[in-house]
């Protein structure tokens, strides 16, 4: 299959530049999280996680989630660069998303900045929004990105991407 990039604009980034093994970047971007109705995060420290094919992916301080927002779920996975994940569910304003975050308590080498971090599928939250612009979440059941207009794709996890 042959992949037709778009062209990025001006102020724009081709995930198609993006490097892989991925590239971790700081944002002063402000992110604003809600789940439920309850705003459960609002911050301007995060880490921008940069893959070719993929949206950029928002790492953000533990620290910087209102309490309680935020308990361990079953389940892990593993990244190739990034290391062992283990999973957590996501609470606010009465509702809970399990399952809905995931972070790496002991980055491999190269990675180590994202410890102390959390990441957010975008989908499973009410919305998510950098620099005030609610975000589209990544195509896909595994993938966690963030779409804005700041970014052009194709992205994989769209149909006819399983192979990229």
């Amino acid at each position: 299959m042959r992949i037709v990039r778009a062209v990025p604009g001006p102020g724009q980034e081709s995930v198609w530049d993006y490097p892989r093994p991925p590239r971790i970047e700081p944002s002063s971007e402000r992110i604003r999280i809600v789940l439920g109705g309850e705003l459960i995060l609002d911050t301007t420290d995060s880490l921008r996680v940069l893959e070719t094919s993929h949206p950029p992916v928002y790492y953000l301080p533990l620290s910087a989630f209102a309490p309680g927002t935020l308990e361990h779920a079953a389940g892990s996975s593993f990244c190739e660069f990034k290391g062992a994940a283990m999973y957590l569910t996501v609470r606010g304003g009465g509702k809970e998303a399990e399952g809905a975050a995931w972070s790496y308590p002991e980055p491999a080498a190269g990675f180590e900045a994202l410890a102390g971090r959390v990441a957010v599928y975008p989908a499973r939250m009410d919305y998510c929004e950098v620099d005030g612009e609610r975000v589209t979440a990544q195509p896909g059941r595994f993938y966690g990105g963030w779409i804005t207009s700041r970014v052009v794709g194709p992205f994989k996890g769209e149909p006819g991407t399983m192979d990229w």
